[in-house]
């Protein structure tokens, strides 16, 4: 293999008008490097902001977007210890570029996963699990019978969250939009392991009707008024963390939750802040936690919807329809 696809942008703006495929010629496989051959990688929110130049994590330009995927490896070189032909591995670094169908890279910056892994639950393994996990294992204390109260309860990290909670023994608390399907989003969630879905608006009358206990946490991905709705439901000291953004609406903490509750907020990245904080290392180890979680069965992978590299237009488009119980992803040929 000399040559590899790639989607490619040389300048920032909407990927339907500057993503483009090209061929490639792939470079020689150095001393540390492998050449992997991708199997399928996600369209996630951060690799469209990659694209429009909204996001932290930007690759040298021009680039190939691609912050998620699973590959095998196909080739390694001279000094690479611990990967071997034919694993199958997963992004350890971001912004690697896995929109192609292979590439030569840093061995350094890919983790090996079981090959029995499911390629749905290896392609999303590095984004959203570990930041569900993180989140109820490394801010608040959290014990069997504890509430968890988020909105965006159908995004990625919200139905890991749900997942997660039911294992460790956790009560969630999820607020999701109003929608025509509202049954079977709601059958849906609770299937997972959710105790209450409710919306904005309902939250207080549904929480309390539910008995469970005031929240000690609380995760926001959505901001604006729906942010505020989960942090005053929070009990004294509680703790209200931001980890998404996708109403573009501003986080405006009320005061009196701040005097009067004494509420913590703060907030979670995964990929260029706990990651980096904590290390390569701590970083293999809590994806290798997250597969373990899926071969417990705590964790459903989700179901993909694949795509070609060529019809990366279409994707784009299946990627931003609403209330999708799906991923999508490239899946090279």
């Amino acid at each position: 293999m000399s040559t590899a696809k790639a989607l490619v942008f040389e300048r920032n703006g909407e990927p339907a008008d500057v993503l483009q495929l090209k061929e490639q010629q792939l470079p020689e496989v150095g001393e540390q490097d492998v050449q992997i051959q991708i199997m399928a990688a996600p369209i996630n929110p951060s690799d469209i902001n990659t694209v429009q130049g909204k996001y932290p994590l930007q690759p040298s330009l021009p680039g190939v977007p691609g912050h998620e995927g699973v590959g095998k490896v196909v080739k390694v070189g001279s000094k690479v210890s611990g990967l071997s032909a034919g694993d199958h591995v997963v992004p350890l670094a971001s912004a690697l570029g896995t929109w192609r169908s292979a590439g030569v890279f840093r061995a350094a910056d890919w983790h090996k996963v079981p090959r029995d892994l499911p390629i749905a639950a290896a392609a999303t393994l590095t984004i959203n699990p570990p930041t569900a996990l993180c989140m109820l294992e490394a801010i608040v204390q959290l014990q069997p019978g504890d509430t968890v109260v988020q909105n965006g309860a159908t995004s990625a990290v919200g139905q890991h969250v749900i997942q997660l909670a039911r294992a460790k023994g956790l009560k969630t608390v999820n607020v999701i939009r109003d929608r025509p399907d509202w049954e079977a989003a709601v059958s849906w969630l609770r299937a997972m392991g959710a105790d209450v879905v409710t919306t904005e608006q309902k939250l207080k009358a549904d929480l309390a009707a539910s008995g469970l206990p005031a929240p000690k946490l609380a995760l926001n991905c959505v901001g604006g008024s729906s942010a505020a709705a989960i942090a005053k439901v929070l009990q004294a000291g509680g703790t209200h963390v931001t980890y998404g953004a996708m109403s573009m609406q501003p986080l405006a903490p009320p005061t009196a939750l701040l005097i009067f509750k004494d509420i913590t907020f703060r907030g979670f990245w995964i990929s260029g802040g706990w990651a980096k904080r904590a290390g390569p290392a701590a970083h293999a180890a809590l994806l290798d936690k997250v597969v373990g979680h899926i071969q417990q069965g705590h964790l459903t992978p989700p179901k993909l919807q694949e795509f070609p590299l060529a019809r990366f237009s279409e994707a784009l488009e299946a990627s931003s329809a609403a209330h999708k119980q799906h991923k999508v992803a490239f899946v090279p040929e």
